[in-house]
């Protein structure tokens, strides 16, 4: 046998499963971590690839121009290998935008995105976000029974209503786009539905695009169309595949978030006591939230250029890459020893790249934290002794290899 077929067998042997039903997120993050800071892993479907899983090599890889995005580059795509029907098909290759460009490409499409997402503008929605959580809460009270599923009455719809508002979307598509997401993001979406789902998803992103060409709005559809209409060379596809990405990242990761931080909050609650006595700002919740359970599990897919050496271990080049944002918000080397543990009083809490690095951070970072800065302090001040419903281990995570996501949040509303 030679050295490179060695290399290859010894490879194979250590690559890590990622689960399909995403059973124990924190034990299969800590396995990760382990074999890290580059590891390689199966994603469902069995598609190979590698991940980093540490703090600073994370960091530099998604500053390092040898790592790309065009899905040309990758290997197995070239050959064939990756089915059109794999159920992650939409994450690896959504269409042309920011998430799938590099370059003068990624600079153009994300700063027309910045541009409607100014720290000005976002604070001017803070009033919306307020009037729609307030109106929320009051359903939440309304709902009869001793448990109510916090998740479908409250941390689903703010989000998915605040990004309807930004992008202009019609608000009796959202039902629908509710279904489609799921199949999108989820493992288990049968093969025959994939391609269905992704079309359709497209269907409704380009009706979209031309209903707000006939009647502009005050919205990032509308922006963006206007810009393409100005000369920044705009198509229509990147238009759609860029308010498809905004809406998918856009509401699934503030669900994560506030669940997560109820979920946190209920099972710490001396650091609950904390916070509801104003000793701690809701900030930190959020931040240690973003940290330790990272609405983000896996980020998928770059692409190395080169071999680029990460550790004891080499990124082939063609090879692809995800960032597992899960197993690198627990790394010790950045958190120290109770990296482990959530502590809203923790220094490093604002240290997290749970959000991305460098030219890659999400754009809609600020209103994601927006969102649960006005819905967290409001839920527990209509609510201060809110709590789980069932115990922690009993809450059931949905096969998304991407969201740390909860099927739902029963919680007792208490008083």
């Amino acid at each position: 046998m030679t050295a490179a077929a060695d290399t290859t067998t010894d490879i194979e042997q250590s690559r890590i499963h990622l689960d399909p039903f995403v059973s124990d997120l924190d034990g299969e993050s800590a396995a990760l971590r382990a074999a890290g800071p580059l590891t390689p892993v199966m994603l469902p479907g069995g598609v190979p690839v590698w991940a980093v899983t540490h703090h600073a090599e994370a960091k530099k890889l998604l500053t390092d121009p040898r790592v790309v995005k065009d899905i040309n580059v990758w290997g197995a795509w070239q050959r064939g290998e990756i089915a059109p029907d794999w159920p992650l098909i939409g994450l690896a290759n959504p269409g042309r935008s920011m998430l799938t460009v590099d370059g003068a490409d990624h600079r153009r499409l994300r700063t027309l995105v910045a541009q409607a997402l100014t720290p000005r503008r976002v604070e001017q929605m803070r009033a919306r976000i307020a009037e729609l959580t307030e109106g929320l809460l009051d359903r939440v009270a309304e709902q009869e029974g001793d448990t109510v599923d916090l998740k479908s009455v409250f941390a689903y719809p703010l989000p998915m209503y605040v990004i309807a508002d930004l992008m202009g979307l019609a608000e009796e598509r959202l039902p629908r786009l509710k279904e489609l997401f799921e199949k999108f993001f989820s493992t288990q979406t049968p093969p025959d539905e994939v391609v269905a789902t992704l079309t359709e998803l497209a269907g409704i992103m380009s009706e979209t695009v031309a209903r707000k060409r006939e009647n502009p709005g005050d919205d990032l559809t509308s922006a963006l169309i206007r810009a393409s209409e100005d000369g920044d060379s705009l198509t229509d596809q990147e238009i759609v595949s860029t308010l498809q990405l905004m809406v998918a990242a856009g509401h699934e990761t503030t669900i994560s978030l506030i669940v997560n931080a109820v979920v946190n909050l209920s099972t710490h609650p001396e650091q609950r006591a904390l916070v509801l006595a104003g000793k701690v700002d809701w900030s930190a919740v959020i931040e240690e939230t973003l940290r330790y359970s990272t609405p983000t599990s896996h980020v998928l897919i770059r692409f190395a250029t080169e071999d680029i050496r990460v550790g004891d271990k080499v990124l082939p080049a063609g090879d692809a890459l995800i960032v597992s944002y899960a197993a690198i918000g627990r790394d010790e080397q950045a958190h120290g020893p109770t990296a482990g543990a959530f502590d809203i009083t923790r220094d490093t809490a604002n240290r997290h790249i749970s959000f991305g690095h460098g030219p890659h951070v999400c754009p809609g970072a600020a209103l994601s934290r927006l969102e649960a800065g006005v819905a967290l302090p409001a839920l527990y001040a209509r609510f201060p002794d809110l709590d789980l419903a069932v115990p922690a281990s009993e809450l059931r995570n949905k096969p998304v290899v991407t969201q740390n996501d909860l099927y739902e949040l029963p919680v007792k509303l208490g008083g």
